[in-house]
């Protein structure tokens, strides 16, 4: 089952389901690495949880609540590579 990202905890690992974004901001996500398959990570939060710091590989990308919501991930286990 396919969860929003911005449902995820600090510490958690997901992989990427779908991104629903369209036009810019779905390009803006996709040139960031957020693609199908991708493993992420969720590294932080802001006190009120926005921005939210994720782990794409090996760099660190912070995401609005409004861009994350376009992004579904199937929660993973282990660590972060």
């Amino acid at each position: 089952m396919a969860l929003r990202l911005r449902e995820l905890k600090k510490g958690d690992i997901a992989i990427v389901d779908r991104v629903t974004a369209e036009k810019n901001l779905g390009k803006r996500i996709r040139d960031l690495g957020i693609i199908k398959g991708a493993k992420i990570q969720i590294i932080g939060e802001a006190p009120l949880y926005d921005p939210v710091a994720i782990k794409v590989g090996d760099t660190v990308l912070t995401l609005r609540n409004n861009e994350a919501d376009y992004i579904f991930v199937t929660k993973g286990e282990g660590k972060h590579e």
